[in-house]
């Protein structure tokens, strides 16, 4: 059995412009946590975040799955930081849907495949902070 784990925002800007900050790798790095991310965000595509985190460099992976501009945006995601094996069934898959609300936009993401109920809740806790960070950057 895996659990998903679900973060939500309302942004207080256009879909477009949260699209943005989703993907322009410049705001990306702003908002979530220093990390650097490089795509063409192309189907298919490979996909990595890098950055430091706790005084180690790091470099996660994956792949983009689907592109559907300015609404959804799938990718995979791999860290070699679990300790796990660079495996397909070690993979989450990360899913940005976003909504035109009558004051902006509401971001959702999911994140699935976490291992146990601590496990989503930790995914919970860190993507609620990177989404409060893309509020944050967004609306200035």
């Amino acid at each position: 059995m895996t659990y998903t784990a679900t973060a939500e925002v309302y942004v207080n800007a256009s879909v477009e412009r949260v699209w943005q900050a989703l993907t322009d790798p410049d705001i990306v790095e702003k908002y979530f946590f220093g990390t650097r991310v490089e795509t063409d965000w192309k189907p298919g595509s490979s996909i990595t975040w890098s950055g430091e985190y706790g005084g180690k460099a790091y470099e996660d992976k994956g792949s983009v799955i689907d592109v559907q501009e300015p609404h959804l945006l799938r990718v995979t995601h791999f860290s070699p930081m679990t300790g796990l094996p660079d495996k397909p069934e070690n993979y989450h898959t990360l899913t940005f849907e976003l909504g035109s609300t009558n004051s902006g936009t509401h971001v959702k993401l999911s994140q699935d495949n976490n291992s146990s109920p601590e496990e989503a809740s930790r995914a919970e806790a860190n993507w609620n902070s990177m989404l409060s960070g893309l509020k944050r950057t967004v609306e200035g």
